[in-house]
């Protein structure tokens, strides 16, 4: 009978921890998504639900440019020892954080938690030197772009989209909205797949790679297909679940939502993350979203937004990145003495 190696005991486990990890995404950044649809009343709850599940199942089997990205951006999986190790203990850190701040509705970023969680555990196992500090260092600049930019697109937006309606009758241009609320909701959900999923995949060809269960030809790694469908599939039966403490936060404790404002934060958050999918760089679809809102909530009147409720948010924002990191190190640790 053949003995079972540890290396492959832990592969596994890594899987099913990445996979827990992409289904506790799904639900955690469900209301990212359809918050806004659903606050407005152009889409029931469930189905709103439903149709983000389909569309973050087709995201995520659309690219792979992100995920090879995660894969060998932050730090090289084939110099690492105890690579499998360093993925358990970065997968704990972002599944520990992302429920805390689940628990609290608190719409923080699981991007962040997960790569903090990665260049954590990668020093706390090999110390700093190991971190690829170019690639980390352009990761972190598109996680910090990416919101500033949906920002100022969110702002712009509503004022392009109000003066098209402008001398539209108010009930019918309601209407309208609701209806182009779907799409744009669609769309969101299209590239929150496209991206969010894509990290998973990353997560897991890095370990794969590192314990010696993936080859990458000329340094190039291939994202099986396996992979793809498992992580897509896990992230669309997240989604299905759902996130209503967040969906509370997202569609009406920043600002009061109506169709038009809650279509022009939806087309411009898709818009940046569609741009930086395609530019092979993961973001926090949960930044750029809340940043959109708070982009057509300023540019339609400053003190509807409640900057009390945006602070916390970007104070959690801030604070996933190192102490998803020190979890990670501290995990990685444990795990080392007894893996």
């Amino acid at each position: 009978m053949h003995s079972v190696s540890p290396d492959l005991v832990i592969m596994i486990l890594v899987v099913l921890m990445a996979l827990s990890f992409d289904f506790i995404n799904g639900f955690h950044d469900t209301a990212n998504a359809i918050a806004t649809s659903v606050s407005t009343r152009a889409i029931s709850p469930r189905l709103a639900i439903i149709m983000a599940a389909c569309f973050n199942l087709i995201g995520a089997l659309t690219y792979t440019g992100v995920a090879k990205t995660i894969g060998g951006s932050i730090a090289d999986p084939f110099k690492l020892q105890n690579g499998l190790v360093i993925v358990l203990a970065a997968l704990t850190s972002a599944i520990l954080w992302n429920l805390i701040t689940w628990w609290f509705g608190i719409p923080s970023s699981s991007s962040h938690a997960l790569i903090g969680g990665v260049a954590g555990a990668v020093v706390g196992a090999a110390g700093f030197g190991a971190i690829n500090a170019a690639g980390f260092i352009s990761i972190v600049q598109a996680l910090i772009v990416s919101p500033i930019v949906a920002f100022v697109v969110g702002f712009i937006m509503i004022k392009i989209v109000s003066a098209l309606v402008a001398n539209a009758p108010y009930h019918k241009t309601n209407k309208n909205f609701r209806i182009l609320q779907v799409l744009s909701a669609s769309w969101q959900s299209f590239s929150h797949g496209a991206n969010d999923a894509q990290k998973t995949m990353g997560i897991i060809a890095f370990a794969m790679a590192s314990g010696g269960f993936l080859d990458a030809p000329g340094g190039n790694i291939e994202i099986p297909l396996w992979v793809k469908f498992s992580a897509a599939l896990a992230m669309a039966f997240g989604t299905s679940v759902g996130g209503w403490r967040i969906i509370k936060t997202m569609g009406g404790k920043i600002m009061k939502m109506t169709p038009i404002s809650g279509f022009s934060a939806d087309v411009s958050s898709a818009l940046i993350i569609t741009i930086f999918t395609a530019l092979k760089l993961p973001v926090s679809t949960t930044h750029v979203i809340t940043s959109s809102i708070l982009g057509v909530g300023a540019s339609q009147k400053f003190s509807a937004v409640k900057w009390g409720v945006a602070g916390r948010i970007v104070v959690t924002w801030v604070i996933t990145l190192p102490c998803t990191a020190l979890l990670a190190a501290a995990c990685f640790i444990v795990y080392d003495v007894f893996l």
